[in-house]
């Protein structure tokens, strides 16, 4: 319905019960009716008035029945006013977070580990002096972070109690457990507090010392000094990926530079024949460590006579 045609139809509406209103009036004068032990005069305008009053609620009642805008307008306002403050602040926020992005002024990414802890209580552990101590250890990680030169150390970390309770709950087992504190947005330095959530995970194998992870070949007659940098690296992310899918939580393997120049150099020197490039385990490794690697290389044409 356009604007035009509600104001024509209130106007219509108007008129109507007003004519009848008027015309009610006059003959309750007539009549020379009498209300509340009123002259009849005054009970004509009574009349009149509340006639009046009924032709504003029933022309009210009409434009609120028939014009949606309108309801909204009138019961929904608030919230709506509310809603779009609410989204203006989240709006400034995130413009904020967007601006510290680009002028480097972010500390703790959103989803950035404060603490990694792997704990395996007992019936002697105090579970909530446990708890305690991770999140005091992820105060300090993170008040280091965010400080300035005028900052005093103290308690800016934020977690929510049920989340507290959550982990208590879950790791009051035998069992070996991992948690890890982590941000829970873009945190600016000097800000006043570090909103923060726990994340528990069960503590587990992931290699065996001498264990095969991941292996790569190559052939010498077509490669390059940089195409066997490309398959040292390629063999590098395969094995990050592999020990991941295994449950690992660390994001970066443990390998001495040194041995992957010297692998590097081996390879460019031998100028032809194919090999293998494999990725073991140094030592057995859990959820929360780096796993250690070395690299083995191995000739595909001893094999090959071997076998023959």
């Amino acid at each position: 319905m356009t604007a035009w045609l509600k104001i024509l139809l209130l106007l219509i509406l108007g008129g109507i019960l007003s004519t009848l209103g008027d015309r009610l009036g006059t003959k309750i004068g007539k009549a020379r009716l009498s209300i509340f032990k009123l002259r009849p005069k005054s009970t004509a305008v009574l009349i009149t008035v509340f006639t009046g009053s009924i032709i504003s609620a029933i022309s009210f009642a009409t434009m609120v029945a028939f014009d949606r805008d309108l309801r909204v307008g009138l019961f929904q306002l608030e919230d709506i006013r509310e809603k779009i403050l609410e989204s203006e602040k989240e709006l400034k926020k995130l413009e904020k977070n967007l601006y510290a992005l680009r002028s480097g002024n972010v500390v703790i990414s959103s989803g950035q580990t404060l603490v990694t802890r792997t704990i395996k209580l007992n019936k002697n552990t105090d579970i909530k002096k446990t708890i305690e101590s991770i999140l005091q250890e992820a105060n300090f990680n993170a008040f280091n972070l965010v400080k300035t030169n005028q900052s005093k150390y103290r308690r800016i970390l934020l977690v929510r109690k049920d989340d507290i309770v959550k982990i208590e709950n879950k790791i009051a087992d035998n069992q070996s457990w991992v948690v890890r504190i982590k941000s829970a947005g873009n945190i600016l330095r000097g800000e006043n507090y570090v909103y923060a959530f726990p994340e528990v995970t069960l503590n587990k194998i992931i290699t065996k010392k001498g264990e095969v992870i991941a292996i790569e070949n190559i052939s010498l007659t077509s490669s390059d000094s940089e195409s066997i940098s490309k398959k040292i690296n390629l063999l590098m992310a395969s094995t990050l990926a592999e020990v991941r899918r295994r449950g690992s939580l660390s994001s970066e393997l443990k390998i001495n530079a040194n041995q992957i120049n010297n692998l590097g150099k081996s390879l460019v020197s031998k100028k032809k024949g194919d090999f293998q490039i494999i990725a073991k385990a140094l030592d057995n490794s859990q959820s929360a460590e780096k796993v250690s690697v070395s690299l083995e290389l191995k000739s595909l044409e001893k094999s090959k006579l071997s076998n023959n």
